[in-house]
């Protein structure tokens, strides 16, 4: 099996690889809109650290996107070969808005050849993350 990582500060606080091979498989922990260590439109939150405005969901799921094909473009792969992924969201309206136009760029066709899963969850890593795409893919 051959692991990759972003040497982010998280990876090594909880204890995880960015990307894993294994066979044909490329396993892609949940991604975030990161560009080293610094969240790419990172929601305003209030006081109490809730978000208060989703309308950078788009920006953050190109990010995520962006991510995720550098992992993959490091076993030789791209998002050509995932087959199934789930995109875990803060708010599923705000994502819907976005999702379609998102993910088909992303893809780089109408109708991305993807199995897709969208959850609607209470809380990510981050206060200001607006959502989390875990991808699997063959080679």
């Amino acid at each position: 099996m051959v692991s990759e990582n972003f040497g982010v500060p998280w990876e090594s606080a909880y204890g995880y690889v960015q990307a894993i091979r294994s066979g044909d498989a490329i396993y892609i922990s949940g991604q975030l809109a990161n560009k080293g260590a610094e969240l790419v439109a990172p929601a305003p939150v209030d006081e109490s650290g809730a978000v208060t405005d989703y309308s950078g969901m788009g920006d953050q799921m190109r990010q995520t996107y962006v991510n995720a094909q550098e992992l993959l473009g490091r076993y030789g792969a791209s998002l050509d070969n995932v087959v199934e992924e789930v995109l875990y969201v803060l708010d599923v309206d705000a994502a819907f808005a976005v999702a379609g136009p998102v993910r088909k760029e992303a893809y780089g066709r109408e109708d991305p050849q993807v199995a897709s899963t969208l959850v609607g969850v209470t809380r990510l890593a981050f206060p200001e993350q607006l959502l989390e795409i875990k991808l699997v893919a063959k080679v």
